[in-house]
């Protein structure tokens, strides 16, 4: 069996690194907030290209936090308004919702499956306060057009980046294109840690302030309380894992362009849509998403042939139970990517014969 993605193989590749970093902390005694994560910290904002990096539990508390230090600075108020795409992994619209906003969905571009810029501002109000973009499936979302509309109606630009490391827009990190970025460390991600693990950057000294005490149950002084926080920190050995791991990141997902275009070029089964690429800089592919309208029994063809896939994502938000008042919306080609999409087999451990085993098995389908 060919496997999504074969985390062991991924780690053993570093795996002397990753077990020295460990040891270290384990020898050190010093296991929260301590110099692993500020030496990751400062790392990983020289990566982005930002001045603050906030290290957290993990990427949905980046998102959430990001958004509560908005509400603390008086930026935003429960019931206003956030733009963000349709087509995402619901823990995106989660972050918005857990604050006491309002998730304004805009569909996306059928070709990109990012946020279509041409359907922003419609969906503008008077309560609109932020427009949140996700670099989905390793692919910049970010336009030059979306940074027009915020600078026009004065909204905060938020990306969700937990799909993106390594990716760029016309050589700038994803992460540092708008006022805030959440990043998942989660350990499938391109740049994952051996557990849970998030972060914030930001170049806004008073959100990062917050973020930062938020995420330590409302504290930057020890047992002085300036609002009410949760416990949401980096560990020592998950940020010593991941400054191991950063090193080899540009690496890692070059690796990952390489499988993509392998597919892209020998892929040519008429059955099959393949990702719309318009500069392989600006994607990442933390996955690689095809579609076909006989999608589940495409999936269930390559389990036969001995390729695992995994549906990027089977129910999109707006049609789950935890968000009943929007079930009735109807967003077509957000459902249609939803019932057509599959993700193939992407990593940077792929063997050659790998690759042509899935490539041989898509072309094969009837």
């Amino acid at each position: 069996m060919i496997k999504f993605l074969d985390l062991q193989k991924i780690t053993a590749k570093y795996a002397d690194e990753i077990h020295d970093a460990v040891l270290r902390v384990v020898d050190a005694g010093w296991y929260l907030q301590g110099n692993e994560n500020k030496t990751f910290e400062t790392n990983y904002s020289n990566y982005i290209g930002t001045q603050y990096t906030i290290g957290c539990a993990n990427g949905l508390d980046a998102l959430i936090w990001i958004f509560r230090a908005y509400l603390e600075m008086g930026v935003m108020k429960p019931g206003d308004e956030v733009i963000v795409p349709a087509n995402t992994y619901i823990a995106s619209i989660l972050a918005i919702t857990e604050n006491g906003l309002k998730p304004i969905l805009v569909e996306p571009d059928i070709e990109t499956y990012q946020i279509d810029d041409s359907k922003i501002e419609k969906a503008i109000t008077d309560r609109t306060k932020a427009i949140l973009i996700v670099h989905l499936y390793g692919q910049c979302a970010y336009t030059e057009k979306i940074g027009e509309i915020c600078k026009k109606y004065r909204l905060k630009l938020i990306e969700d980046n937990a799909q993106a490391h390594g990716c760029l827009y016309k050589n700038q990190k994803t992460g540092s294109l708008g006022d805030a970025a959440g990043h998942s460390f989660y350990p499938g991600k391109n740049l994952g840690a051996l557990g849970d693990a998030g972060a914030v950057t930001t170049n806004d000294e008073k959100l990062a302030e917050i973020i930062r005490a938020v995420a330590n149950y409302g504290s930057s002084q020890k047992y002085v309380f300036q609002y009410c926080g949760r416990n949401s920190r980096l560990d020592e050995i998950q940020a010593a894992v991941l400054t191991t791991k950063l090193k080899h990141l540009d690496e890692d997902v070059a690796l990952r362009q390489e499988v993509a275009k392998r597919y892209i070029n020998e892929i040519t089964n008429p059955k099959i849509i393949l990702p719309k690429i318009s500069n392989w800089k600006s994607h990442a592919f933390h996955l690689f998403p095809i579609r076909c309208t006989e999608r589940d029994r495409l999936q269930a063809y390559l389990t036969e042939q001995g390729i695992q896939t995994i549906i990027h994502y089977p129910i999109p938000p707006h049609k789950q139970t935890c968000y009943k008042e929007m079930n009735h919306i109807s967003l077509p080609i957000t459902e249609q990517i939803h019932k057509e999409e599959l993700s193939l087999p992407i990593s940077p451990v792929m063997t050659e014969e790998e690759m042509e085993e899935v490539v041989f098995g898509v072309n094969k389908f009837k």
